[in-house]
């Protein structure tokens, strides 16, 4: 009964020990399982195939690749070739020559030598975006000024005669026009004030001649003033901007234009600037209809304010623009704006220093009332004007010369009160020389812009009427005699028409 006792002890404590071991086997070999299943997962993941899925950027950002943009795109981008009349740099000055065999020898082998012509035909090229189905296109005006013609070439290489219709010289733009039976791939406008600083954006152009060519790269600042004019407010972008891009489209990843691709700094890279398509839109109208921009004006010299002129004039930051001048009896006069006063709002948008004004102004249609913010001796006014016109916009243009005009070469515009200030003029009198074509009779007669005219065919003239109106009332079509002052000199200059 002992031995046997013993035995059935044993048998028990054998059979719970392994009950107890087999239990904590299982527990361990469980747990090890789950935890190897954790383990395991991210190398299976790796070795079975993804399941294919379409990549979609968001707002801003760049997709894989660009490559379905820039087809779309690429068409409505075109190079724009033109040809302009230029004055030569120099003469050729008249050599001496030893006597001699020698001498005659190098004489005769000079004088059979082709002569630099006093003025020479010179091409340029640029790139241009078409806007509209019927064939408009818009280019900066320095790619097309002075163009005597102007040729335009599609992505697929067809070529058009382009007209110019309309240039803006303050903000660099112009706009051409190109005619087919078939309907032109025109770019989508975008909205240049929702471009953020990172955000992708795509050039298209034709630098150095080679056509349609796509570059890609960032917003990398906006608002820049670069000193090219008084409606500074560039786009600047590192996409390659190279001699050849200007006048070509900028692009925002939803392949909307947002700029025009202007200027680069030579010894910099990766630093190019673009016109804000905001700044196109209300002018290419004007452009087409009129073939020049009318300005809102307030009459006013403004400055930026520096710290030293806040803390002198105790003003608590350097925000607005600070009034230098007052342009007596112009509409900033007439509402009473004062030297002095710090203009930080228009029209219910914040000025922030004296670049952003001007803008703002020349956006403004004439005759408007617009409602100006300003601080006097620290406390904050409101003040409500008649916008103007900008003096000096009615320049006679190639749309608005008379004919017997336009042979001559002459651009004229009428003398404004600031000018006959500038010019030193005791009276608004004459007529200003606005631009000259090169090759014209006036050219070669060495009349210049900013000469002023005073008499035509003997005549007093004090605006652009009365110069058409003496031209036509004269008698010999094909002569032409112009009393002129340049600086404190008078002198007669006779135009006489090539036959």
């Amino acid at each position: 009964m002992h031995i046997s006792g013993k035995k059935i002890i044993n048998s028990r404590y054998f059979k719970a020990i392994t009950f107890s071991t087999l239990a904590i086997s299982c527990l361990v070999i469980g747990l090890l399982v789950s935890s190897g299943i954790n383990w395991t997962r991210p190398l299976a993941a790796q070795t079975l195939t993804p399941k294919p899925q379409v990549a979609v950027a968001p707002p801003g950002a760049r997709p894989d690749s660009l490559a379905a943009l820039a087809k779309k795109l690429s068409p409505s981008v075109v190079n724009i070739k033109v040809v302009k009349m230029e004055k030569a740099a120099f003469d050729q000055p008249e050599m001496e020559f030893p006597d001699g065999q020698f001498g005659d020898l190098f004489k005769k082998f000079f004088k059979e030598m082709p002569r630099m012509p006093k003025n020479y035909r010179s091409q340029g090229a640029g790139s241009g975006v078409v806007i509209s189905k019927d064939g408009y296109v818009l280019t900066n005006n320095h790619v097309v000024a002075g163009a005597k013609e102007v040729t335009v070439t599609l992505a697929d290489q067809k070529e058009y005669k382009a007209k110019v219709v309309g240039c803006d010289a303050k903000t660099d733009l112009a706009v051409l026009k190109i005619k087919s039976s078939q309907s032109f791939p025109a770019a989508s406008l975008g909205d240049s004030d929702q471009l953020q600083v990172g955000d992708w954006v795509v050039a298209i152009g034709n630098p150095f001649g080679l056509n349609n060519t796509v570059t890609c790269g960032i917003v990398s600042a906006k608002g820049r003033v670069i000193g090219a004019g008084p409606y500074d407010d560039f786009i600047q972008t590192d996409a390659s901007i190279n001699p050849g891009n200007s006048g070509g489209a900028l692009l925002n990843m939803k392949g909307e234009l947002v700029g025009i691709n202007t200027a680069i700094i030579a010894q910099g890279q990766g630093i190019g600037f673009a016109i804000p398509v905001n700044t196109a839109k209300p002018l290419v109208p004007q452009l087409i209809s009129k073939g020049a921009v009318t300005r809102g004006y307030l009459g006013v010299n403004i400055q930026s304010i520096t710290p030293e002129l806040a803390k002198a004039m105790n003003l608590k930051d350097s925000q607005g623009a600070l009034v230098a001048d007052v342009v007596a009896g112009g509409p900033a006069d007439q509402a009473g704006i004062k030297r002095g006063d710090v203009i930080i709002a228009f029209n219910g948008k914040a000025v922030k220093d004296s670049h952003h004004l001007p803008p703002m102004v020349a956006a403004t249609p004439v005759n408007q009332q617009a409602a100006v913010t300003l601080l006097r001796n620290g406390k904050e006014q409101k003040i409500s004007l008649k916008v103007g016109q900008l003096p000096g916009e009615k320049t006679a243009s190639a749309q608005s010369v008379h004919p017997a005009s336009g042979k001559w070469g002459l651009q004229l515009r009428d003398v404004t009160p600031p000018m006959a200030q500038r010019l030193h003029l005791q009276k608004e009198q004459g007529v200003v020389v606005a631009g000259i074509e090169p090759g014209s009779r006036a050219d070669d007669a060495g009349i210049q812009r900013g000469d002023l005219i005073l008499e035509v065919n003997r005549q007093p003239v004090s605006s652009v009427k009365d110069v058409l109106k003496n031209i036509d009332r004269s008698k010999d079509k094909d002569h032409l005699l112009l009393l002129v002052q340049r600086q404190d000199g008078k002198f007669f200059v006779p135009l006489k028409q090539q036959g």
